[in-house]
């Protein structure tokens, strides 16, 4: 089973993602995570890539391609992939399924987590996390049992990511949509894409993924 997960930053992507790989073994491809393995460990594509950002310019769809493509070649070819970040252009798109055809897969699914921009933005805006210890919280729906100090280690620091706010947020879903719109269409006219609510909770977003996947 070859995936898709779509949805705007904050909408529980790597949450879901985290949870299809423990309960189906897929794998999760994430270009970010992939980018940063590869310039570590120095691979052909990695030193590409490093060249390309230490002039500061953008790593170019060739490149990210080419390491889904090298991902994709080091896996078992009975283990599932979950597509994270790509792909964001009609390019990439069309490049991934001459690079699945190589290694005989196919896309099965692209699921999409639907979202409440006015709701999300509660969502992130709210969240906090122990300075000590990492231990997450939000405001409304996660609070410290005792206010102001951590649950699990006692601390009384916390901290917010600087870009949770309002306006990036806002900002975030905008880019989403723009990155989104040219790769839908021909999925949609291939009749594999399916939405979820990615409003609701962990669970029920983890049992509608299962079901689309069943």
């Amino acid at each position: 089973m070859n995936i898709i997960l779509l949805g705007p930053p904050g909408a529980g992507k790597g949450t879901q993602s985290a949870g299809l790989v423990e309960r189906h073994g897929m794998r999760q491809l994430s270009t970010g995570d992939m980018l940063r393995a590869a310039v570590k460990a120095e691979t052909p594509v990695g030193l590409e890539a490093k060249a390309v950002m230490d002039r500061g310019e953008l790593v170019s769809d060739a490149i990210v391609s080419a390491l889904i493509d090298d991902n994709l070649a080091a896996m078992d070819a009975q283990t599932g992939a979950i597509f994270d970040g790509y792909p964001r252009t009609a390019a990439q798109a069309d490049d991934l399924d001459r690079i699945l055809a190589r290694h005989g897969r196919s896309l099965d699914h692209v699921i999409e987590l639907e979202v409440d921009v006015d709701a999300l933005v509660e969502r992130i805006t709210g969240r906090f996390s122990c300075a000590n210890c990492g231990a997450l919280y939000h405001d409304t729906a996660n609070p410290p049992a005792k206010p102001g100090v951590c649950d699990t280690c006692g601390s009384t620091e916390f901290k917010r990511r600087p870009d949770d706010n309002e306006e990036t947020v806002r900002t975030r879903m905008e880019e989403y949509r723009a990155k989104t719109a040219p790769i839908l269409p021909g999925y949609e006219a291939r009749g594999i894409v399916t939405r979820v609510d990615g409003m609701a909770s962990i669970d029920d977003v983890a049992g509608a993924i299962d079901a689309i996947l069943a």
